[in-house]
């Protein structure tokens, strides 16, 4: 997913982002001004939390909305107030608008009871349902969109975590923002009429890449 500078944001007070940062970086703790900067920190930390969460959910979890909102906290908690927090901001990209912020609690409550006890832990006899289970979490998560920052990397995370539920080697996903963007979104949006067949094509692609590379 894009970063914070693609969508469109509303109800922010005036201070959302860094003095001198001429609005590209949201105000952090760590006083960060740059994009660069705030993006290798980003990246950094979630390379160290998906670390530590691989030796911590082995293949028998039933992911929960809180252990989202942990994930979220621990890799950002360093960086953002909000973070491991619901967002309490409009979003949108182009003019596509993410769920409101006062339903997010109780869709990510139905997301935990309808999506993640159906499809995690992520253990199906066939390949192709496991396909299914992380598209369609990925979409419904995405759709939902509950934090300010980070909500295409935290999906991405959990799509992981899945895939060794699975059996599968680590999710590659480099070059999928710029080389299949507008496929991306446009999945997303056919998420909103439950189509995910377009998501199962993506994360089929992704897994034979990822497959390749392990082999390779």
């Amino acid at each position: 997913m894009k970063k914070q500078g693609r969508y469109s944001t509303s109800g922010l007070i005036d201070d959302q982002y860094m003095p001198g940062s001429k609005g590209k970086v949201l105000r952090n703790l760590l006083g960060i001004t740059t994009k660069r900067e705030i993006d290798r920190i980003e990246t950094e930390l979630l390379f160290e939390i998906t670390d530590q969460l691989l030796d911590e959910f082995d293949n028998t979890r039933q992911f929960s909305a809180d252990d989202i909102l942990e994930m979220h906290s621990r890799w950002l908690g360093s960086v953002f107030e909000w973070a491991g927090k619901y967002r309490q901001v409009m979003m949108s990209k182009g003019n596509f608008m993410f769920a409101a912020p006062a339903y997010i609690p109780q869709l990510m409550a139905d997301f935990e009871k309808e999506i993640l006890a159906q499809y995690t832990p992520c253990i199906f006899k066939s390949r192709q349902e496991v396909v299914f289970a992380l598209a369609i979490v990925h979409t419904e998560l995405i759709l939902i969109h509950p934090f300010r920052e980070g909500n295409g990397r935290i999906a991405r995370l959990l799509a992981t975590l899945m895939a060794l539920q699975a059996g599968l080697p680590l999710l590659d996903f480099s070059g999928f923002d710029k080389e299949r963007q507008e496929e991306y979104f446009g999945a997303i949006r056919q998420g909103l009429d439950r189509n995910y067949k377009p998501m199962t094509n993506i994360f089929a692609d992704i897994i034979a890449r990822s497959l390749q590379v392990s082999e390779g």
